[in-house]
């Protein structure tokens, strides 16, 4: 089974490793920082994570893109993971929000407080957050997918 990094991608990005660690990363430009050093800073958040505990899938929930500053910042962190997983030999895939909200709750829009309700229940884990709920279901989705020849994928996202 390979090692598998599932990131929930925002400022605050939600992430779950296969290896059990899991958390919330803040991501927010602090005071006089140029536009470009959260790009850094997250990729160097990615190689620290891989310097620990490397991973061979990097699945990232797919963002809804919508306009303004947040599709901006979406379309970045997007466009960084792809790069660093093609620097460092990583496979990158995503899987759409409602096949993730579909797999933890049974409901395709279930909102926040159920996707931590759900994966509280399921990881007996308090969540820090929805960001923090919503990689981990990201997580035991691709494995369970991975581990099942025969799983299927509901319809809808993924690359």
């Amino acid at each position: 089974m390979p090692e598998i990094l599932a990131l929930d991608l925002a400022t605050k990005t939600g992430w779950a490793h296969s290896c059990g660690e899991s958390g919330v990363q803040d991501f927010k430009p602090r005071r006089g920082d140029s536009p470009g050093m959260r790009w850094l800073e997250f990729g160097a958040w990615l190689s620290r994570i891989y310097e620990l505990s490397p991973f061979d899938v990097l699945v990232h929930e797919q963002p809804h893109y919508r306009g303004g500053k947040a599709t901006e910042v979406l379309a970045g962190y997007v466009a960084k993971c792809q790069e660093w997983c093609a620097e460092n030999g990583v496979e990158i895939t995503s899987r759409h929000t409602g096949e993730i909200k579909r797999f933890a709750t049974g409901q395709g829009n279930a909102g926040k407080e159920a996707m931590i309700e759900a994966a509280e229940r399921r990881f007996a884990i308090k969540m820090l957050d929805d960001n923090h709920a919503d990689a981990r279901w990201l997580l035991e989705l691709v494995r369970m997918e991975l581990a099942q020849p025969g799983f299927e994928r509901p319809t809808g996202g993924g690359q």
